[in-house]
């Protein structure tokens, strides 16, 4: 048999797949959100128009998709180095020679992983209650007032960013912790021959050898820290003031609480368009580190 032929035949379950759940669902949100597609058309397809690129730029004249851009990018920017610096420091830890109760520590740290959002973000909004909950408590035994951690919009999405950093950050400490222990620790041993400190071989050895790590674990956090749903829709639903509404947030309103499925597939579009900008930004800026680094041209 002609290995080619072979070879696409063995892809051809997956590509089915593949085009069935995922490109054909993609094109039919980017047509529709060349539309008017909304309740109306839900009860008789003879409403739909074709509104061409109307949807986008309704959008981008909305102060309230420029709002939850700005919460998104807030929760981005001081999330994902909280998140990613929190995954390193667990997994020097637990990488470390003098460190016991390894395998209990690592899956003590990964369970809030595959524990659900719903739960640990109903048990977080008890924590965080003004009245009755336990944070409060402990600031009121050091004589600090109560604090409206989910009612005050300075506080609302800090609460969120606390909630996400500690309920993901064992994804990213399980892979640092698996680039970790590729490290040759020849390199290490010869560092400590030529008398560097721990901080030396943490800059000069384990930080430039994690590289390609720390690229990849940085564009799934990103992309993964845009999508930020469902911890405001469980904690804050999108309150106060609108404070903690992310774009993918309001994807959500515009699709499945006003049924403007257009404007929705439209949000959808301009969210992956930013992705796509931003992961593009950090491939570029990562190459062009990588050749400083290696004394070639940018």
């Amino acid at each position: 048999m002609n290995p080619p032929r072979t070879a696409w035949l063995f892809l051809a379950p997956a590509l089915l797949v593949l085009g069935v759940f995922f490109l054909l669902p993609v094109a039919a949100a980017l047509v529709l959100s060349l539309t008017d597609y909304d309740l109306y058309a839900l009860a008789n397809i003879h409403n739909l128009r074709f509104v061409a690129l109307q949807n986008y730029w309704v959008l981008l004249q909305r102060p309230l998709f420029w709002s939850a851009l700005g919460h998104t990018v807030y929760f981005v920017g001081v999330g994902v180095p909280l998140s990613m610096g929190a995954s390193l420091g667990a997994a020097l830890l637990l990488n470390s020679p003098l460190a016991k109760l390894k395998p209990f520590f690592r899956t003590a740290l990964f369970a809030p992983v595959v524990t659900t959002v719903v739960a640990t973000a109903v048990i977080w909004r008890y924590l965080f209650n003004t009245r009755y909950g336990w944070m409060n408590y402990a600031l009121h035994a050091l004589g600090i007032q109560p604090v409206d951690w989910l009612g005050d919009p300075h506080w609302a999405m800090p609460t969120i960013i606390a909630f996400a950093v500690w309920k993901n950050f064992g994804y990213n400490m399980i892979i640092f912790l698996a680039g970790l222990q590729a490290i040759p620790l020849d390199l290490y041993e010869a560092a400590r021959i030529d008398g560097a400190s721990a901080w030396r071989q943490f800059r000069h050895i384990t930080w430039p050898m994690l590289g390609p790590t720390l690229l990849m674990v940085g564009i799934l956090t990103v992309s993964g820290y845009f999508q930020l749903f469902a911890e405001p829709y469980v904690m804050t639903e999108g309150g106060p003031l609108q404070s903690t509404t992310s774009v993918l947030y309001l994807m959500y309103d515009e699709g499945f609480k006003w049924w403007n499925l257009g404007s929705a597939s439209a949000v959808a579009f301009l969210l992956f368009i930013i992705m796509f900008a931003v992961t593009a930004l950090m491939l570029r800026l990562s190459r062009r580190g990588a050749g400083h680094s290696d004394g070639g041209p940018p």
